[in-house]
């Protein structure tokens, strides 16, 4: 019974810091002022995370090594809809923000409405705006944005062998067959 109730209060820890991860956008400014005020800097990494797979992990962790605070930014679930057309995501907003606010290398969780992160760069001014290995350098689209105020753009992960749409699309249906 002692064994099963202090699982229990390790999984209520860990709900709770996963939950303290997850901010408003006033939240997550005043976060980033507050770590800014204590000499830190600050990453940028964002992306739909619709069925998190390795892929995602890897893009984040290599996020975290450049050092600082790392905010992830979640795309909403009607950003998604827009991005990546009907039926996704898979996951809503609230539960990806939550699995990924988990993760060990996520300092802050944020969803946004937007297409893209160019608002949240504007009112967080992230040192690096990091980017998966599906773009270069020059095809980030909120480069400009990241330029304007002296950042930097960096590109972090693993080969783009792995994605969500691939997943759904290959594993998934093989298994109805």
């Amino acid at each position: 019974m002692r064994r099963r109730r202090r699982r229990h209060d390790l999984i209520e820890h860990t709900e709770l810091k996963a939950h303290n991860k997850i901010l408003s956008r006033e939240e997550l400014r005043e976060r980033v002022a507050e770590w800014r005020r204590a000499g830190e800097r600050v990453t940028l990494a964002n992306g739909n995370f619709d069925l998190l797979h390795v892929g995602h992990v890897r893009y984040l962790r290599g996020a975290k090594a450049l050092g600082g605070k790392l905010v992830v930014a979640i795309n909403s679930d009607e950003s998604v809809r827009a991005l990546k057309g009907e039926g996704r995501p898979v996951m809503p907003a609230e539960e990806r923000a939550e699995i990924v606010a988990a993760l060990a290398d996520v300092d802050a969780v944020v969803i946004f409405p937007e297409l893209d992160v160019r608002a949240i760069i504007g009112e967080i001014r992230p040192d690096v705006q990091a980017k998966g290995t599906d773009y270069t350098a020059d095809s980030v689209p909120e480069r400009d944005a990241v330029a304007e105020y002296g950042g930097r753009v960096e590109i972090v992960g693993d080969p783009k062998d792995h994605s969500t749409s691939e997943i759904l699309s290959s594993r998934l249906s093989s298994r109805k067959s």
